[in-house]
């Protein structure tokens, strides 16, 4: 039985990855508590990426002795060969610069640790983008959950505050006039019903993302000689993942739209960030909050940047997903360059949402008043 891997059970186990030699602003000391959420990030890191990948090889080579792609007793003997496999991950990077994917050398290190006899019951009939796909997938359907609890803990707290300082008054203001009065409840509303509706949405969205990918090399699972359906049968329902009629690896509408979903939610806390920071403002004087940022010439100066780091982050997530609607446009049965753009610009705007999220969850509970009562 091989063990279904708990992202839960294991993150802690890993620490943070040295990113130092990174251009990525999160792995800067300067910049990181500001930017960075490690909880997000690794999800998408190295030892559970690897291990996400040893799990579905093992899974694989499991199904192919229940079916007898592979006769039974070399399938067992190679799954208990494989418990003491640990990859060289210094020489899979290198391998990487050269055949664009960390798979073909993943795939030799594991059939050298088995050995030739047992060689032929690792990764048969599949393909790279079966293995990484489904990594993926995985990371985002822990991603997912991790953000329902993110994003139903600031309902929460917007809903306290709401019915707490709901009545006070506000000047309602468009086009950024002022116009005629509203409440601190119409105020928060515009904040809260919106990440009520992205769970609705996140409900709807995960069944079209979180799928198996099991095509083989040109996503037909001919390679499989027939028994391509019983396989992914037995890994979907291993991985807890819908099982595809069809392998997804030229359709990418599923990821982009997930990756739409993740702007549209740093979007409305984009919103809730610029309405605090025009609250906020000397002489307007609609909002008070405590701690803030101070200023290095002017210290009589208290900056929302919570709020502002919110927009900041809806801007960037914005930006990317321009990106990743590029990645759409595979082209025939595979592409490498639509699917790199993917690796680059997803994790990113995974962890940005998840910090997003965390931030505004600090700047409403640094909500000391709203309003005029």
């Amino acid at each position: 039985m091989i063990p279904r891997l708990n992202v839960l059970d294991v993150l802690d186990e890993f620490p943070a990855l040295d990113r130092t030699m990174t251009a990525s602003i999160t792995a800067n000391a300067c910049y990181a508590p500001l930017f960075s959420d490690p909880e997000m990030a690794r999800l998408f890191q190295t030892e559970l990426t690897l291990q996400r990948m040893l799990e579905y090889e093992l899974t694989l080579t499991k199904a192919f002795g229940e079916i007898g792609t592979v006769p039974s007793d070399i399938a067992t003997d190679a799954i208990q060969k494989l418990s003491g496999f640990a990859p060289n991950i210094d020489k899979i990077g290198r391998a990487t610069a050269i055949d664009g994917l960390p798979v073909p050398e993943f795939i030799r290190q594991l059939k050298a640790h088995v050995g030739e006899e047992l060689a032929g019951a690792i990764h048969t009939g599949s393909t790279s983008q079966d293995l990484m796909d489904t990594v993926l997938v995985l990371a985002l359907k822990d991603l997912s959950d991790l953000l329902q609890v993110r994003i139903e803990g600031l309902i929460s707290t917007l809903t306290i505050l709401r019915n707490t300082m709901g009545n006070n008054d506000l000047i309602g203001r468009t086009r950024m006039q002022a116009a005629l009065p509203v409440t601190v409840f119409d105020r928060v509303t515009l904040w809260l019903d919106p990440l009520e509706r992205h769970l609705e949405r996140l409900t709807e969205l995960r069944p079209r993302v979180e799928l198996l990918q099991l095509g083989g090399p040109v996503g037909t699972r001919a390679s499989f000689h027939g028994k391509g359906d019983e396989i992914a049968t037995r890994l979907s329902q291993h991985f807890g993942l819908g099982n595809p009629k069809k392998a997804w690896h030229a359709m990418r509408d599923g990821i982009v739209e997930y990756a739409g979903w993740l702007s549209l939610v740093t979007g409305s806390l984009g919103k809730m960030g610029q309405d605090v920071c025009l609250m906020a403002q000397q002489g307007i004087d609609e909002i008070t909050l405590s701690g803030g940022g101070k200023s290095s010439a002017m210290p009589h100066k208290q900056n929302p940047i919570l709020a502002e780091t919110l927009v900041t982050f809806a801007r960037f997530n914005s930006v990317l997903i321009g990106g990743m609607h590029q990645t759409s446009i595979h082209e025939q049965e595979r592409s490498g360059t639509a699917w790199a753009l993917e690796w680059m610009c997803l994790p990113q705007m995974a962890e940005t949402t998840g910090k997003s999220l965390e931030l505004a969850l600090q700047m409403v509970d640094q909500i000391e008043s709203i309003g005029r009562g």
